[in-house]
């Protein structure tokens, strides 16, 4: 099962997050969310196996993201 561990504002902000996740080996999944923001922009979810979610969240905190 897939799991949310980021919501991102930009699609920028979402690679990029989605990139280090990825260098560090972890399966990533980015996914648009709900409707434009005031910018014209959608929300980005990047989502991980369930069983990865901890090492995510170390590697965003690690990372300050």
């Amino acid at each position: 099962m897939w799991t949310v561990v980021y919501m991102a504002q930009n699609k920028e902000d979402a690679d990029s997050i989605g990139k280090v996740l990825e260098e560090k080996g972890l399966l990533i999944k980015v996914r648009t969310m709900g409707e434009n923001n005031d910018e014209g922009e959608l929300c980005y979810e990047i989502l991980v196996p369930e069983s990865e979610v901890n090492e995510a969240h170390e590697i965003i905190i690690e990372n300050n993201i």
